[in-house]
Formats: C-alpha cells, structure tokens, sequence
C-alpha cells in the first residue's frame, strides 16, 4: 500500500532525528573528553591573559576595523563614482582597481603595505596606518560594488526631478541620490563590517609591539606561552562573537525592515 504525503514526509523527518541523534551520541564516544578539556576549555590558565587581551586586544581589533572601514567606505564611494561616471577613464581606472583588490587576498594586500611599500617609498608607516591602507582597499572595492548598485536602485526620475527645478548635477547626487542608496545598502553594508572585523585578524602577520595587539595576536601568543591547549583562541573567538552577532542582528533588522519598505 503507497504512502500518502504526509506519512512520506513524517518517515522523512523521522530518520533525520534518528541520524542526527546518532551522529551526536557517535561524536559523544568518541571524544578523549580529558584532552577535550585541556585543549579547549582551560580557562583556568589564561589569566596572565588578562586584562590585557580586552583592554589592549579587542580594543585594538575595534580600532582597526574603524578605521579601515572609514577609509573603505570613503574610497568605495568615490570608486561607485567613478564605475558610473560618463567619462571612460574614470570607469577604467574604477573598475581595474575594484577588480584588483576583490581578486587579491587581503593577506597578500597586508605584506604589500607592511612591508613591500615602505622598502619602495624609503619610509615606515605606523602599523595602524598599514592596516587601514590594506584592509581599507580591499572593503573599498567590496563597498563600491554595493554601493554602485544602491545608486543604480535609486529611480532615475527623482533625479530627473530634481534637475528640471535647476539643482544641479552634483547637488542632486549629494542630496538626494546617495542618501537614499545608503538605505538600499545598509543590510550588506553592515555585513562588510563583520568580514572586516574577522579580517582585522590578519594583521599579526605584521608583527606589532604590545601595545599594538589585536585578539588574535593575543590567542597566538597565548598558545605558545600558556600551558591551555588553544583555549586563548577560542576565548579569542568568543570575543569576536561578541562583536559580529550584534551586528549579524542589525544587518537582520535592516533586511526585514527594507522587505516591509518593498511590500
């Protein structure tokens, strides 16, 4: 006798919850659980980690998602700008530049500031400043494709509008054109931040003096100097949780919020 739709879907579901169960009473055995805990959960030894790694770490890793995203952000736009302008060179130059750094990891951008620039310029920039012209780019070119296609959202006629009331060209893109795709782009926008945050991770390849420590630096350190598995880098991790969920959230409240402005 054949099974109707809803007995086939209730033996569906059932056999993904004995399988999910299996797979969790399998991982649950097979654990050495006393190395399990030495390895991830040794907090007990990470105080001389503290307070440091949050007044000096993720202090650190803030800043430099602040700043890198201000000058992405700044770069971006004028990038979108240019995508769109009507003189060729422009969209030329914008669209090598945006391909360049969206095709290059952010990795390789870092050991080009860190230490290739300053080996061709004769001179050594501050850490930050490495980090902010490195990760800065690469968000820039991320940044300036989301934005172009906000600009290219915004309807045509309201500029048009405001052109026939004598505005100019300039006037009608600063005040009525970038404003409203900045409200299109905000759920992507926010979650270049995230990317930006975790990539902040990056720059203990550059080496730093202490005072320069982001959270990963910190975990790294801790794993070669404390006797706790890599559980530095997994408080490492929760410390970077603690910032990107709450964006991870507003990102979602700007997503539901622009599909009930579509409705």
């Amino acid at each position: 006798m054949a099974m109707t739709t809803s007995q086939r879907a209730k033996m569906s579901k059932t056999i993904q919850i004995v399988v999910f169960i299996l797979a969790i009473v399998a991982v649950v055995f097979s654990l050495d659980w006393e190395k399990t805990r030495y390895a991830f959960l040794s907090f007990d030894q990470l105080g001389p980690m503290f307070p440091d790694m949050i007044l000096v770490g993720l202090k650190n890793t803030l800043f430099y998602t602040a700043i890198s995203f201000a000058f992405g952000l700044a770069l971006g736009l004028i990038l979108a700008l240019m995508k769109l302008a009507s003189f060729a060179p422009y969209r030329w130059v914008a669209t090598v530049v945006i391909e360049f750094f969206r095709g290059v990891p952010a990795i390789l951008v870092l050991i080009a500031f860190g230490y290739g620039l300053p080996i061709a310029f004769g001179t050594n920039w501050p850490q930050p400043v490495n980090v902010m012209l490195a990760l800065g780019l690469v968000s820039a070119a991320y940044i300036a494709e989301t934005l172009r296609a906000g600009l290219q959202a915004v309807p045509k006629g309201q500029t048009e509008a405001a052109r026939s009331l004598g505005m100019p060209a300039w006037r009608a893109m600063v005040t009525i054109v970038i404003p409203q795709a900045f409200k299109i782009v905000l759920p992507p926008m926010t979650n270049e931040i995230i990317l930006l945050t975790k990539d902040s991770s990056l720059a203990f390849i550059l080496g730093a003096a202490a005072a320069q420590y982001e959270l990963t630096k910190f975990g790294r350190d801790g794993i070669q100097q404390l006797d706790a598995g890599i559980t530095p880098l997994v408080v490492a991790g929760l410390f970077y949780l603690v910032i990107t969920i709450p964006l991870s959230l507003v990102a979602r409240k700007f997503e539901s919020r622009s599909a009930r402005t579509k409705r």
